[in-house]
């Protein structure tokens, strides 16, 4: 079964209003909207943003809610997650990779849910900060692992783009649970097998 596509309903209800208010955007920074270019832009942007905002439909719990039972208490990674999303103070792009490890307490959740969740979180305003402790706390809470660490790395376009103009430059956050916090022996271990 294909995986549940989320889009903004929000959006979708109020199309005529976003694209107006698109219309209007262009206007005030000096296009022309009726150009040729431009004229269909308004109802293209409002279909971006069902898409790249689609986050505020998803819910956690239906992502992760399906759990198996597994005798698996050693250190689970998935790693390389590619994530988009939108800077909520400017609303600039930023993107990156995500990595999660786990050590589960009898219970696993399927390897893809991991990248359905990063989507549902990421596919929102957001910040990098909270992205990574939501992340963490969400599959502390649903999964009850031993410990979680999340770490991500993000390229932000606010950053690079305007304000200090500085391309490649990378954020790094990362959220430590359970016995992460306490060993760093794990936390070593984990850092080393997402470099590989």
């Amino acid at each position: 079964m294909p995986a549940k596509e989320y889009r903004n309903t929000r959006v979708a209800e109020n199309r005529e209003l976003v694209e107006h208010h698109v219309r209007e955007i262009l206007r005030l920074i000096g296009e022309d909207v009726d150009r040729d270019g431009l004229r269909d832009t308004p109802a293209r942007v409002t279909r971006m943003f069902e898409e790249i905002f689609a986050g505020y439909e998803a819910d956690v719990k239906d992502i992760l809610g399906v759990a198996f039972d597994e005798n698996h208490e050693e250190l689970v990674i998935v790693k390389d997650i590619v994530y988009y999303s939108q800077c909520e103070h400017h609303m600039a792009p930023f993107f990156g990779h995500v990595h999660i490890g786990y050590i589960p307490s009898g219970k696993i959740a399927g390897l893809s849910k991991f990248a359905r969740l990063v989507e549902a979180i990421t596919r929102r305003l957001q910040v990098q900060e909270r992205i990574t402790s939501e992340l963490a706390d969400i599959i502390e809470r649903e999964l009850e692992p031993h410990g979680c660490m999340v770490v991500v790395t993000g390229e932000h376009l606010c950053m690079c783009a305007r304000g200090v103009k500085k391309p490649g430059s990378k954020t790094v956050t990362s959220a430590v649970r359970g016995q992460f916090r306490t060993s760093s022996a794990l936390r070593s271990e984990f850092l080393s097998l997402i470099r590989e």
